[in-house]
């Protein structure tokens, strides 16, 4: 039997890992206890609003999803609004537990948190969780090198072009589906893929809006953001427990729709993004969220 470790790196992501297939059948026999215990206490809804607390999860140094000040203890980000908001909707207060993209499916199904903020909705965490509506559209881009300026997906779909990826993520995924004949670096860590660009090991790195724009603020010598065509966009969602009731679910996609429509989730993305020095100006003019 696959361990916890194991477990969770085969539903990791980034916001952002994703999982194999093969583990789909695991998955499905690891969480199935935890689940029914979670549902036999009653529904997520109805606990929170006998016991006016609404469990969420935080992830250090992922802005601008989430952002935890060190000095204070207080946390920011775009995530992290939307818990807050999503708690005083439901006459509650927040309690925060950090986590990993890695465990969030495993805390969900345990009952740590109630819900995940930022999540991809890949088929294979489907199985053993639900999805909300979703909260936004990221777009992927590149990072390239100077002088390499691609304007279609396609023109890097070739043995000679070097595309850097974090493995496991869902840009990784995205990389071996859309790109199979270049040439695939798959590096440990986000921060390892974007200094191969850095270092002309590769040629471009691959990652959603929301992370690119923050990178190249952090360090303009990177690379240039460059936008494919056509452009392809990810659903970002949260995710929630999969219970007998949907009524939870139901309440945050309602939530949802109200603030998107009025321009409140908009408010909160370009927000967090000026948390991280990223303002309106620095964000190319066809990228939408």
């Amino acid at each position: 039997m696959m361990n916890r470790r194991e477990f969770a790196g085969l539903l990791g992501l980034a916001g952002t890992g994703a999982a194999a297939a093969v583990a789909a059948g695991a998955a499905v026999t690891a969480v199935s206890a935890p689940a029914l215990a979670q549902q036999a206490q009653g529904s997520t809804f109805d606990r929170i609003r006998s016991t006016k607390k609404l469990k969420v999860a935080g992830i250090v140094g992922t802005e601008p999803y989430y952002h935890k000040d060190i000095t204070t203890g207080g946390w920011s980000g775009f995530c992290m609004s939307m818990a807050q908001d999503l708690a005083k909707a439901m006459e509650a207060e927040l309690e925060i537990s950090e986590t990993t993209w890695g465990n969030a499916v495993m805390d969900l199904q345990a009952g740590k948190i109630d819900i995940m903020f930022g999540l991809s909705p890949t088929p294979s965490r489907a199985l053993v969780v639900e999805f909300t509506r979703p909260i936004m559209q990221n777009t992927f881009t590149i990072i390239a090198r100077p002088g390499f300026e691609p304007k279609t997906w396609e023109e890097m779909n070739r043995p000679e072009v070097r595309i850097a990826v974090d493995i496991g993520s869902t840009h990784d995924l995205f990389a071996r589906r859309v790109l199979p004949k270049a040439t695939l670096l798959a590096l440990k860590t986000p921060d390892e893929a974007t200094l191969s660009v850095q270092s002309g090991r590769a040629d471009a790195v691959i990652q959603v809006a929301m992370l690119s724009l923050v990178t190249v603020k952090k360090n303009r010598s990177v690379g240039k953001i460059v936008v494919p065509g056509p452009q392809i966009r990810q659903p970002t969602c949260a995710g929630v427990r999969a219970e007998d009731s949907p009524r939870f679910r139901t309440f945050v996609d309602n939530w949802l729709e109200f603030n998107r429509s009025s321009g409140v989730v908009t408010g909160w993305i370009t927000s967090s993004l000026e948390l991280v020095g990223v303002e309106k100006q620095d964000i190319p003019p066809d990228l939408q969220f």
